[in-house]
């Protein structure tokens, strides 16, 4: 088959989507990766083929760090409405659906539909593999008569918040339905010479790269399960990871967003540090290089890196501390690690409350994240056992999941039965 992948230029999603391309390659499909073309570079680095697309437009060009800071607090508008019932409503979403097709949707595809068709007609894919924010994917392959899959980078919020909007409005009197997204996609149906289908919104299948435990899923909708496969870009192993601890190592790290994409931490790393210095524990914290000049100190106890790769640490730990990003939560998942959940950005809390729910972990919200309630959840964290053997349960769920090697040949079936 020929398979072509397409994503927007932001790099905590492309890098979950590089598995699966490369499952394709290894089984003997041509595989192409397309996006804007300031995001070749990124693409190359994971020894895929790029192909540039329209022209550079990220939203982050426009927008200040402080309307990206503010923003950044839980799920943005009117998406919010996925773990908000009171936003749950007809009277919130339809003018916010409203404004999520006309701006932020519009300006992340606009750029590149055109040109993702032209190529897609040219090359001819059997499959398109998109993310939820790129509907130049669908648009493009059903302009090319290619199947197309939604690809998710964690819980399915673009999803159940379109299933709830869809509910919403067939309870609508005929004369007053509404549906900004819908119409926003059939005028490009109309242009390319085919019919508007929900699958433009949801795909015609989406394959999912979590557990059913930590996932949500969306009413109606076809799910391909995969078991996450971490990668995070090129890394290094550091030869002291080789070394086994003396005491019961602890992990901690609040991800790589929060200093390239945001303005900093949103938890008082010194004052978790030095809580966590008064644990019989050895801690070891990736702190940004642009932050650590801010600590007044470090612990003993406590090994201050700016980068390991997370697929390396975590099975080292006897615990670990992080964000709640689904990337290192699932990382950590596929280990018997039990695990705290910082949470505050997207779909954090539902994954952090989902992990707690399971018994494998704990979630502290961070405005309320103080360096004695870290200390006193990572002390039960490794004492009280039940945590432990929820890991190891989720774990066994994890690994469970088909491979992505695995789900290829399930892939190429749906990809016959959607052309």
């Amino acid at each position: 088959m020929r398979v072509m992948f397409a994503a927007v230029p932001a790099k905590t999603i492309f890098q979950y989507m590089v598995p699966l391309a490369w499952a394709f390659r290894a089984a003997g499909h041509e595989v192409v990766f397309a996006s804007q073309p300031g995001f070749a570079g990124v693409i190359t680095s994971a020894g895929l083929t790029a192909v540039p697309v329209g022209r550079d437009r990220e939203l982050r060009m426009v927008r200040s760090a402080e309307e990206l800071e503010a923003e950044r607090v839980g799920i943005p508008p009117p998406y919010d409405a996925f773990d908000d019932p009171e936003k749950a409503t007809w009277e919130y979403l339809k003018p916010g659906m409203a404004r999520a097709a006309n701006l932020w949707h519009r300006y992340g595809n606009f750029p590149i539909i055109a040109d993702l068709v032209d190529f897609a007609r040219h090359w001819k894919p059997d499959l398109v593999v998109w993310e939820p924010l790129t509907f130049a994917g669908p648009v493009a392959a059903r302009a090319a008569g290619a199947a197309h899959a939604r690809l998710l980078f964690s819980v399915d919020v673009y999803g159940g918040v379109r299933a709830l909007y869809r509910r919403l409005n067939e309870r609508r009197p005929p004369e007053l339905r509404s549906d900004p997204m819908a119409d926003w996609l059939a005028g490009y149906a109309r242009k390319y010479g085919f019919d508007f289908g929900e699958d433009l919104l949801t795909g015609q299948f989406t394959v999912d790269q979590l557990p059913r435990s930590l996932q949500v899923e969306a009413e109606g909708l076809s799910y391909a399960r995969m078991r996450y496969v971490p990668y995070g870009g090129p890394a290094v192993v550091p030869g002291w990871l080789r070394e086994p601890p003396a005491r019961p190592r602890v992990g901690f790290t609040m991800g790589l967003s929060a200093t390239e994409t945001y303005t900093g931490y949103n938890v008082d790393v010194q004052d978790v540090l030095d809580h966590l210095g008064e644990l019989d524990v050895e801690v070891v914290a990736t702190i940004a290089a642009s932050e650590q000049p801010k600590l007044r100190r470090i612990p003993p106890n406590a090994r201050i890196v700016s980068y390991v790769p997370w697929h390396a640490l975590a099975p080292t730990c006897a615990a670990v501390i992080h964000h709640a990003g689904a990337a290192t939560l699932a990382t950590t998942a596929l280990h018997p690690v039990p695990q705290l959940s910082l949470h505050y950005h997207f779909d954090q809390p539902t994954l952090a409350r989902k992990l707690a729910a399971h018994g494998a972990g704990l979630e502290i919200h961070t405005t309320r994240a103080t360096g004695p309630a870290v200390a006193e959840a990572v002390d039960r964290l490794l004492t009280e056992p039940s945590f432990a053997r929820r890991a190891h349960d989720l774990r066994d769920e994890m690994h469970a999941l088909p491979s992505a090697a695995e789900l290829v040949p399930h892939l190429e079936e749906l990809t016959a039965k959607h052309r």
